[in-house]
């Protein structure tokens, strides 16, 4: 900058083993206009107005009037842009999911802080098609929390023929981020699978609202406990598909306030969701299993259990900032954001692990209940087997669902069985909530009744 100033260069180039940059000054007093900085096939940088634009660049970044504008404001009327392109250090850290395209990443500073532009910085990157045989791309940014952790959140992704454009509303430093084909492998059934997921949650949300005024208006003077157990489960669904349905748009502002939230949200209802789970696993255990267990105070204990035990988890994880958007691409070039947990390994560990351990307990209790309906059916005789075959095949259908069971599809999704158990993962739990609307409607008379309990027993010893 000071040989700059003492020569009036407005260009200055940068050298640095890997690293190569270019330093632009617009002088005070002149006027503001947008420019391109283009890398060149002769491997320099130059600088050129928006409207000649060098077809020989495989990459190039335009900064805008508006950058430039705010870039004075802070520098004393001069308009500084300095870009930086950085060799071979874009795959530290980086997991197996994904590889940075060209293993380069870009550095763009204004000595200004730029964020939240009208009119972006965009980046445009030419590849071969070996690139998109080879993955999804999408445009990242680091989010300056010390390691080179990358945010889509701010940053749109365009693709046209073998051009891939990045257009962000603020400056830091970017990269292009290549997804393996694994990681893609159901990007052509994301849109079908978004939607059947959306129409399943939407159904799901009618049914038990539908559900929750029945019992609170209607039926909560009759309703034992494990119908009131049942109804905080319908709680913790419905804010899950709540949020679910929201969140999309949601992403869609940018907001990264608001996007944290509905992640937020989203992640906590559904860790209540398993917990409830959990629940009534445990109560059935309790009550059929174990019979003469008493407690104090029981549903005021499990109501507390089910809705503060994953508070802790959501809150750690946002303090440090796991929840942002990230971009899901689809084969027919549309974009869709979503508001999730960025850490791959907090989603492993909290989510999958969280829901293994939910899983072995339930699938415990659950093989234990059958059992013993087996036994029971073995010592009656043949009329009575016929007559209650169907309310036990009701009832072990029944348990799927209150066990959250349809969720272990998941654990299946490998190999010729990855696309079929997405389908079914999606079409069972999006519909979850319905399912469960009737068994509470139809099935809860004759189900619930082998579990019912005296709301009074469980009140009168520790």
């Amino acid at each position: 900058m000071e040989e700059m100033e003492k020569s009036n260069k407005s260009n200055a180039a940068i050298v640095m083993g890997d690293v190569i940059g270019l330093l632009h000054v617009q002088a005070k007093n002149t006027e503001t206009k947008d420019i391109n900085i283009c890398y060149s096939s002769n491997h320099t940088m130059v600088v050129e107005s928006q409207s000649v634009q060098n077809t020989n660049c495989s990459w190039s970044i335009k900064i805008s009037k508006e950058a430039f504008d705010k870039s004075r404001l802070e520098n004393n009327g001069s308009a500084f842009v300095g870009v930086l392109r950085f060799k071979n250090i874009g795959n530290k850290n980086e997991t197996n999911i994904h590889t940075v395209l060209n293993n380069e990443v870009y550095g763009i500073t204004m000595r200004a802080k730029i964020s939240n532009l009208t009119d972006n910085i965009d980046m445009s990157f030419t590849h071969n098609d070996k690139v998109m045989k080879n993955g999804n791309v999408s445009c990242v940014s680091w989010d300056g929390k010390g390691e080179l952790n990358w945010t889509t959140f701010g940053c749109k992704t365009e693709i046209n023929n073998n051009t891939i454009k990045c257009s962000c509303s603020h400056l830091t430093f970017f990269a292009v981020l290549m997804f393996l084909p694994d990681a893609n492998v159901t990007a052509p059934h994301l849109e079908s699978l978004t939607l059947i997921s959306s129409i399943g949650c939407g159904i799901s949300m009618f049914f038990m609202a539908i559900a929750l005024f029945m019992h609170f208006l209607l039926r909560k003077a009759k309703s034992n406990q494990a119908t009131k157990i049942l109804m905080n489960m319908f709680v913790a669904l419905c804010l899950l598909n709540a949020s679910f349905l929201s969140n999309e748009s949601v992403a869609n502002t940018q907001d990264n306030t608001a996007c944290v939230f509905i992640a937020l949200l989203l992640h906590y209802s559904m860790l209540a969701s398993f917990t409830w789970f959990f629940i009534q696993a445990l109560h059935m255990y309790l009550w059929l299993i174990r019979q003469n267990v008493t407690i104090t105070n029981y549903m005021r204990k499990i109501t507390v259990l089910g809705w503060v035990c994953p508070a802790p988890i959501v809150v750690v994880i946002v303090c440090v900032g796991g929840y942002e958007a990230v971009i899901l691409n689809t084969t027919s070039g549309k974009i869709t954001r979503m508001c999730w947990i960025i850490n791959p390994y907090i989603h492993y560990i909290v989510n999958i692990g969280y829901y293994a351990l939910v899983f072995v307990f339930t699938t415990g209790v659950f093989i234990m209940i059958v059992t013993k309906v087996v036994q029971a059916r073995n010592i009656r005789s043949t009329d009575d087997k016929r007559k209650t075959f169907r309310k036990q095949l009701m009832m072990v259908l029944s348990l799927f669902l209150l066990f959250g069971l349809t969720w272990s599809v998941a654990f299946f999704s490998y190999g010729p069985m990855l696309i079929p158990s997405y389908y079914i993962f999606t079409v069972l739990n999006s519909l979850q909530g319905f399912f469960l609307f009737l068994y509470y409607y139809h099935i809860h008379n004759d189900v619930a009744g082998n579990f019912s309990d005296d709301p009074e027993s469980t009140e009168s010893t520790v």
